[in-house]
């Protein structure tokens, strides 16, 4: 409330005509409220929103106080090169009409300065090149750049840093935007030959497009083969998939996907031999993406024979038990009593809820199956098992209520 009432007092003084005092006061409180957060931080956003709100009101005092556009360049230059949380950050943008020629050109030559001493980065040095400030002086310079409408200027300063493929993507997304499509693939090219071992996926659906455009269906295919050995997953799989139709159609897709599918079961058989097994550590490769592959495209029974042999996570295993349910609902019932205990397990009302519908499922099929005897002896050993769950046994309840015959043998058991 004390802020709130500080900006109150800030915004009676603007309309009083004091704005040069507003002025003052809005850099004054800009600097303690920028102190406070070094230490309390802004999770919730409360912090950031006051901020905005002083710069506003700041930018609003300038408009009407007209101070000196060149002393003023230079304090927000310096205020916004060593700030942590942006402020005054879009400066260049914000403040053009207090500035007028004279302090943009005062905050360009400012930052050309701070730039000259900035060092290139070559492809992997960002560990050893990379602070905070280079980030900002950085940001000034491309909005500077992006003022003029001069691509080349934009990645000339894009370039001055190369430590990662994001920076290639970057300039490649620059050229693309001002429609020099032949400089964006050299770029994009540029960067996979940077970095031939994990290359950024942006760019190598961008330089298969390409190349697709240009009839270059091998070197496109080459491309997104590379992309789906280094993530053999269902989201490559369908990229590899269209990729392959845009090359050559059906017949190219079923020799791309008899490969990728090989390679998939290849890597997955691999990782699970070379998994380690120690107990301290409950992650166990499976074949979730060869299941999820196999699901996407429809063939549920292959999807089955898969988990069944290599397993996959509990969300693919109640997908599979979804489909079974109508052909094969003794194996949807093995995987739905399977996954209640997981659920009963995390011990939270979501978990509960989640229980009580496998629950229900489990109930539906028996009842379907004529195994009546069967599902009572079930609730019973539920309510044996967890009667110290009182919010899941307060659920049980109900559905044990919705049970004809069941409720008076379920609860003499507990």
């Amino acid at each position: 409330q004390v802020i709130r009432d500080v900006l109150d007092e800030l915004r009676r003084l603007l309309d009083a005509g004091h704005a040069g005092a507003v002025i003052d006061l809005a850099e004054h409180f800009l600097r303690k409220f920028e102190e406070q957060m070094q230490s309390m931080g802004d999770s919730d956003g409360f912090a950031g929103g006051i901020l905005e709100e002083l710069q506003e009101m700041h930018h609003s005092a300038c408009m009407k106080a007209q101070p000196d556009p060149e002393q003023l360049a230079e304090r927000l230059f310096q205020w916004s090169l060593g700030s942590d949380w942006g402020v005054f950050s879009g400066v260049v943008d914000q403040y053009t009409d207090v500035f007028g020629e004279r302090g943009l050109e005062r905050y360009r030559a400012l930052a050309q300065a701070e730039w000259a001493g900035v060092p290139p980065l070559r492809p992997g040095l960002r560990a050893q090149g990379y602070s905070g400030k280079r980030s900002r002086i950085t940001s000034i310079m491309e909005r500077l750049a992006e003022r003029t409408g001069d691509v080349e200027q934009l990645v000339a300063v894009k370039s001055r840093d190369l430590s990662s493929e994001y920076e290639y993507l970057d300039i490649v997304e620059a050229y693309r935007k001002a429609g020099k499509n032949t400089l964006a693939i050299e770029w994009a090219e540029k960067g996979m030959q940077a970095f031939p071992q994990g290359a950024d996926s942006g760019l190598r659906e961008f330089l298969a497009d390409a190349y697709h455009r240009l009839k270059r269906h091998s070197d496109a295919m080459n491309i997104i083969w590379v992309e789906f050995s280094d993530h053999p997953r269902l989201h490559e799989f369908k990229l590899l998939r269209s990729h392959a139709f845009r090359a050559g159609g059906a017949g190219a897709w079923k020799r791309w996907r008899g490969k990728a599918l090989t390679t998939l079961r290849e890597h997955l058989e691999m990782t699970a031999r070379e998994a380690p097994k120690h107990a301290w550590t409950s992650y166990r490769p499976d074949f979730s993406d060869l299941v999820s592959i196999h699901l996407w495209e429809r063939k549920h029974t292959l999807a089955w024979k898969t988990a069944q042999e290599g397993g996959c996570n509990d969300s693919l295993w109640l997908e599979l038990a979804k489909k079974r349910e109508v052909g094969h609902p003794g194996d949807a019932l093995a995987v739905y009593r399977r996954l209640v205990e997981p659920s009963l397990a995390r011990k939270n009302n979501q978990a509960y809820e989640e229980a009580i519908e496998l629950i229900v499922k489990i109930r539906g099929i028996l009842r379907r199956l004529g195994r009546t005897e069967e599902w009572e002896t079930y609730l019973r050993e539920l309510y044996a098992d967890h009667r110290r769950l009182r919010n899941f046994v307060t659920m049980l309840d109900g559905l044990d209520e919705q049970t004809p015959g069941s409720g008076r043998t379920s609860r003499g058991a507990r």
